[in-house]
């Protein structure tokens, strides 16, 4: 069976023809990657509304850590440097939970014992999201597929200006979900 595009059909940026002529066999990443382009229809990190980041140091305790983080209900804390300011990783607050009761920490240790470093180098690529990610991008990047895509499944993004220069916003799986629930049909 032969496919052939019928004449005077306008081809899309997405509908380019193989090097065949024949139209392009839709795969399920780009065809998630659509569904989600309708779902979202153009919304940006912006229209979440994210309450400010909370960060803290890592010379800060772990319990002043934690509870900053369920004074807030924030499942995740930035850790900036004190000198600089830069983002140097996160801090998860339900594998602290874990490390406090297994003992492998303490809550008088401070928060670079446990903070999680971004790495910027090697095999993982470091994505920057800002308020300008469209929201199709960023469930792209949650599920590891499309432009955003790290190599591996991520459960909140840290939302920055463009040159990384500063924290705005964590933004989870579940800021999405709430998204979708509240946004008019």
């Amino acid at each position: 069976m032969t496919h052939v595009l019928e004449q005077g059909v306008p081809l899309g940026q997405t509908i380019v023809p193989q090097s065949n002529g024949l139209p392009p066999e839709e795969d399920e990443h780009s065809a998630k990657l659509s569904a989600w382009a309708d779902k979202y229809r153009g919304a940006t990190v912006a229209d979440l509304d994210l309450p400010p980041a909370l960060s803290t140091s890592p010379s800060t305790s772990l319990a002043e850590a934690m509870l900053s983080a369920s004074s807030h209900d924030y499942s995740h804390l930035t850790v900036l440097s004190e000198n600089t300011r830069s983002l140097l990783g996160y801090l998860p607050i339900s594998k602290l939970k874990h490390l406090f009761e297994s003992k492998q920490l303490q809550p008088s240790d401070p928060v670079s014992k446990a903070v999680v470093r971004f790495q910027r180098r090697g095999e993982k690529r470091y994505q920057v999201i800002t308020m300008e990610t469209e929201l199709w991008e960023l469930e792209g990047f949650f599920e590891n597929i499309g432009p955003l895509a790290t190599g591996e499944l991520q459960d909140f993004a840290v939302v920055t200006d463009g040159g990384r220069k500063f924290v705005l916003g964590v933004v989870t799986r579940s800021d999405l979900e709430e998204f979708v629930k509240r946004r008019p049909a």
